[in-house]
């Protein structure tokens, strides 16, 4: 097994675990009183506390075997310091708190929903939308932040950063992205990204290009623009930084990112103000005039 197939199966048993804790979790909430949301959910939190609590610990334990098993297959043969304390990780939220304070957290939005008008139902769906973000949120994080202290316990190892399936366009232009052993990377709510334990020297490429993502249809989350000016031929990179910086200046889409002079954008404008690719598109008065503006702008490179 190749470490990114070795990578991929580790993700996806960690789906698995989180998905029957979410399961568990939608059991669970199903029995939650309309009329007493808070009350009945307490007579329940222990048992949602063991099915979350018991999900982390099993992700954390995997984390030592998949980390050896990673580097084995790049030959990597120095043992560990040590190994990964998951009971630890178990039991906690990733910011610290304890667990059973983060899961009532779909009480208060269950009761918010409430005061803002809705129904006794729609609240429900509110809390149960709230309580999978959790459940699936602290159980991947336990698992990668076991990962990461398995590599940290490996001398001269480092990190890769990897996509699984689907992927929004930031991540997607940031895998293969190499990160020290100390260093993390910023996720947004449900990211999938993965890190593969990667030994120095490697020589393999875990690289995911964007462009064949992008024609394979697994980038999610662009706007009609943005998909046009990346099937005219702009660069996915250009198009992803520039919504960093954009703003709007008399009704037009315009951005920051990439105006410095060191900036391919801003060494072709000289100065000028760069466009958003939905400027340019509500601008262009052909398919021909759209493409030259988006050389122009920096993003067909």
């Amino acid at each position: 097994m190749t470490p990114l197939d070795r990578a991929r199966s580790h993700h996806a048993a960690r789906a698995r675990l989180a998905k029957a804790a979410r399961a568990d979790g939608r059991r669970l909430w199903r029995q939650v009183e309309p009329r007493a949301i808070e009350e009945s959910w307490l007579s329940l939190l222990m048992r949602m506390f063991v099915a979350v609590s018991q999900a982390q610990l099993t992700a954390a334990r995997q984390a030592d075997h998949y980390t050896a098993e990673a580097l084995r297959a790049q030959g990597y043969r120095d043992p560990a310091a040590g190994r990964v304390a998951a009971e630890e990780l178990a039991g906690i939220s990733s910011d610290g708190r304890p667990l059973e304070t983060l899961l009532m957290g779909p009480v208060f939005a269950a009761k918010a929903a409430i005061a803002k008008g809705a129904t006794s139902k729609q609240a429900l769906a509110v809390g149960q939308i709230r309580l999978d973000l959790i459940t699936r949120t602290q159980v991947a994080d336990a698992g990668r932040v076991a990962d990461g202290i398995a590599v940290v316990a490996r001398p001269t190892v480092s990190w890769t950063r990897m996509v699984v399936g689907d992927s929004c366009p930031r991540c997607i232009i940031l895998a293969g992205r190499v990160y020290r052993y100390s260093q993390g990377f910023e996720r947004h709510p449900q990211c999938d990204c993965v890190h593969i334990p990667t030994a120095e020297d490697t020589g393999d490429d875990f690289t995911t290009d964007p462009r064949r993502a992008f024609e394979e249809g697994r980038v999610k989350g662009l706007s009609k623009a943005d998909d046009q000016a990346i099937r005219d031929g702009a660069d996915m990179a250009q198009i992803v930084n520039a919504h960093k910086g954009m703003y709007v200046a008399g009704a037009r889409k315009l951005t920051r990112t990439g105006i410095t002079r060191r900036g391919t954008a801003g060494r072709r404008l000289g100065g000028r103000a760069r466009l958003m690719p939905e400027q340019i598109y509500r601008e262009a008065s052909s398919r021909e005039e759209a493409v030259q503006l988006l050389c122009q702008h920096g993003y067909i490179v």
